[in-house]
């Protein structure tokens, strides 16, 4: 087995586990006490209204991701520690950890602790096990507990995972394709225009 699928058998296994707690409490894609209620959104509008704000979440941190790398030098640090990784990653591979990932962490972190430990703890949670080695590893952690409190929101406001769940999936996906294909070092001048300039 190839290394990142050792990383999707254990977030399957992940997924199995959090499926095996969440499901004697109810549906683990339904939050057992929303902020909104069945009368405000319509028992079936639920999963749609979580659904487009979990994409529309994800295509925001997807920009910022792309904005930061190209604007600050600590994204770039975190984005080339993390290039790795990616690079070794196969189109299927991407996909199959995109989707494996998003539903471990979101049946883990959101269906399963978030209405136990609350909203805050979750998030916390989320951000420390994000940590990496290498001097970016606080900068990951924090990115990865402002995106965790907001999928929290998002699961306890809708009272659906299906928007956690998707955003998660998008940002991995694309994330992942981006850090594989791109380079965040300067690139080099051809000697010819140097020598122009």
């Amino acid at each position: 087995m190839i290394r990142w699928g050792k990383i999707a058998a254990a977030y399957a296994v992940l997924c199995a586990v959090a499926l095996a707690l969440t499901w004697p409490r109810g549906s683990p894609l339904r939050h057992p006490e929303p902020y909104a209620t069945a009368a405000l959104l319509g028992e079936g509008s639920a999963h749609l209204w979580s659904l487009g704000l979990g994409v529309a979440f994800g295509l925001l941190v997807v920009l910022a991701s792309r904005w930061t790398v190209r604007r600050y030098d600590w994204a770039r640090r975190l984005h080339v520690e993390l290039r790795p990784f990616a690079r070794s990653l196969s189109p299927s591979g991407v996909v199959v950890l995109a989707l494996l990932s998003s539903a471990g962490e979101e049946l883990l972190f959101r269906s399963l602790l978030q209405p136990w430990m609350g909203l805050l703890p979750q998030a916390l949670l989320f951000g420390v096990v994000h940590q990496l080695p290498g001097p970016s590893r606080w900068v990951w952690a924090a990115w990865a507990f402002g995106v965790g409190l907001v999928l929290g929101i998002l699961f306890q406001g809708t009272g659906s995972l299906l928007g956690p769940l998707a955003a998660h999936a998008l940002v991995n996906g694309v994330n992942l394709t981006f850090l594989k294909h791109y380079d965040p070092a300067p690139r080099a001048l051809p000697a010819r225009l140097e020598l122009e300039a």
